[in-house]
């Protein structure tokens, strides 16, 4: 049987990461690859005591089928957790989705026509691209610096040519690769120019609560609420197993992002809504939260100093994220970061190479760290050896120059 695959199939690619993670699963790999939450920071008595209560109290409507726009009281909770940051949210604005990747799947089938220009940073997130990719957008790359994409070069490309750009999609907090976080003056910045564009954006923020010394500025969407959607994420604050994501729409674009919901699954489970929302009705992440922050911000600091010590004299520059999972390194001129990796394995150590996050001129020099799953000692054993692996191949690239320092926009 010859079968004949839609021709959106040809966008659709294999997750680099997850190709990558099939060869960390070898005994004896530091992986610092995938952007998975520590495990122990899973809080399983908490998770087992609120379903337990559901259980008892509402088992049968639990497992039973729910509404599409998702569980009352956790629309609730979303809703008044974001007016806490500044924004002005009603729970009828809040679409519960099966974690925050199929916000964004639903934002591309919802927004984005075949040629559409869509504007993103440089780097951005890869599971946008793969999200957005199947609907054949025109991708357009922000030129970004160590704040974020330029403003007046994100205005230049949502005005080209004679149809404007159909979206930007920003990441402003502790980005996934670079580590990076929008300045309240940057974020000023781009809703200026995107109001003056008439640019809508759409704000992908699952890293927002994991600061390490102090939250990030308000969100863009409570700069711009009817110009912005807003996607949130349980997966990194309580366990990405549950699948729970959410989107915030304008009144005006929620009833079709509804609809491709309903398509798509017809609604994200409600047992497992009713527990988060058990677990937050309970106060329990504000007991929790600042437990993985303090997790995190450790292991950063240990991978800080690791590369500090092991890194020295190799001309290679590093991200110091105020926050977040990832650190965003950049080789010194001359390497090559996806042909090092095969290397690192061999050395016992995994990273992500840089370049499959960018939608243009991808930088081969970049790779991204992440410290979240590996103890102190393992960062330490780790760093040492991916600075043997590079110190190797400046060996014998003798005449490469010196890096220039380094620019998380890549």
């Amino acid at each position: 049987m010859n079968w004949t695959l839609a021709r959106r199939t040809q966008a659709m690619n294999p997750s680099v990461i997850r190709e990558i993670l099939k060869v960390t699963e070898k005994p004896g790999i530091i992986s610092f690859a995938g952007g998975l939450p520590a495990p122990d920071t899973f809080p399983v008595e908490a998770l087992r005591e609120a379903t337990d209560q559901v259980l008892s109290r509402d088992g049968r409507a639990a497992l039973q089928y729910a509404a599409s726009e998702g569980f009352g009281p956790l629309r609730e909770a979303v809703a008044a957790q974001l007016r806490a940051q500044g924004m002005g949210v009603d729970a009828d604005q809040v679409l519960i989705t099966s974690g925050s990747q199929q916000a964004l799947d639903l934002v591309g089938k919802v927004l984005i026509d075949a040629g559409s220009r869509v504007l993103v940073e440089s780097p951005t997130y890869l599971g946008a691209l793969q999200a957005f990719a199947p609907m054949e957008p025109s991708f357009a790359a922000v030129p970004s610096d160590a704040e974020g994409p330029d403003p007046e070069a994100l205005h230049r490309l949502a005005t080209a040519g004679t149809v404007p750009a159909r979206l930007a999609y920003l990441l402003p907090n502790f980005q996934n690769p670079s580590g990076r976080t929008l300045s309240a003056t940057r974020r000023d910045e781009l809703v200026a120019v995107a109001q003056r564009a008439g640019l809508p954006l759409v704000e992908d923020n699952p890293y927002g609560d994991l600061w390490f010394d102090a939250p990030p500025p308000p969100p863009l969407a409570a700069r711009w609420p009817e110009g912005c959607l807003y996607l949130g994420s349980f997966s990194k604050v309580l366990a990405p197993g549950l699948r729970l994501g959410y989107v915030v729409a304008p009144r005006a674009v929620f009833p079709k992002l509804l609809q491709a919901k309903q398509a798509a699954d017809l609604h994200t489970p409600g047992f497992n809504q009713r527990i988060v929302a058990r677990l937050l009705d309970d106060g329990f992440l504000e007991r929790h939260v600042p437990n993985i922050r303090a997790r995190y911000r450790a292991q950063c600091a240990a991978m800080l100093a690791a590369l500090e010590r092991e890194m020295a004299g190799l001309d290679v520059r590093w991200s110091a994220p105020e926050g977040g999972m990832f650190l965003w390194l950049r080789l010194s001129a001359g390497l090559d970061a996806t042909a090092l990796l095969p290397e690192a394995v061999r050395a016992g150590v995994a990273y992500v190479p840089g370049a499959a996050f960018f939608a243009e001129a991808p930088d081969a020099r970049t790779l991204r760290l992440s410290f979240v799953t590996a103890s102190v000692e393992q960062i330490d054993r780790g760093i040492a050896a991916l600075a043997n692996v590079v110190r190797c191949a400046r060996a014998q690239s003798p005449d490469a120059p010196a890096a220039a320092a380094l620019d998380t926009g890549g």
